[in-house]
């Protein structure tokens, strides 16, 4: 996909402050510092428009990003980030349901996992969670190009095999630094919107 303008519409923290209207949302969640903001930047092309941080736990809020005036991504508060106070982390999990669960533009969840590393606890609860509430997801395992190619794909099953991914779920092998992936992850999306525009009209 060519994208050819892209801003951040508000972050908000509860539903009267998401943006109003009918274009189709694309959330993106994975644990603090699996590379949610590099995977933003490099989808829309430009280099700083989500903030990377060094400081994971960095997002606190519902990060709403308008791209060609036709769709939504909402970056998520990263999970699994144990510097974050309990009570803080329990509102950020109420503020991240509260979106996931009643938010009728939602089209699909990007779960980012790190290829590097099994599947922590959280992406495994991250993943039931959107299976729990028959969410489409597209699960997108980035720093690929941290790994040398030949290791790909043990490293992909035993993320399918922790996370017990179901028939049918894409799992997209990513760089945010050589682009590899952008266009299978723009595709899944872009069929994600398809399929959600259909049922929205059914």
């Amino acid at each position: 996909m060519k994208v050819t303008s892209s801003e951040i519409v508000i972050s908000a923290v509860k539903p009267e402050q998401y943006p109003e209207g009918d274009l189709p949302e694309i959330a993106l969640a994975g644990r603090s510092n699996v590379g949610k903001s590099s995977f933003i930047n490099k989808m829309i092309n430009r280099k700083s428009l989500a903030r990377t941080s060094s400081k994971p736990g960095k997002t606190q809020t519902l990060n709403f990003y308008i791209i060609n005036e036709a769709l939504h991504f909402v970056d998520v508060p990263g999970y699994g980030y144990a510097k974050v106070s309990k009570s803080e982390r329990d509102a950020w999990g109420r503020m991240i349901e509260t979106y996931l669960t009643g938010r009728r533009q939602l089209a699909a969840v990007v779960q980012l996992v790190d290829l590097r590393h099994p599947p922590s606890k959280d992406d495994i609860l991250m993943y039931g969670f959107i299976k729990h509430y028959d969410l489409p997801v597209i699960i997108v395992a980035t720093k690929a190009d941290k790994i040398p190619k030949g290791k790909w794909q043990k490293h992909l099953k035993v993320i399918k095999e922790d996370l017990q991914v179901e028939k049918g779920d894409k799992l997209v092998l990513f760089s945010s630094e050589t682009g590899l992936g952008k266009d299978e992850a723009w595709n899944e999306i872009h069929m994600a919107i398809e399929a959600h525009g259909q049922q929205s009209e059914a």
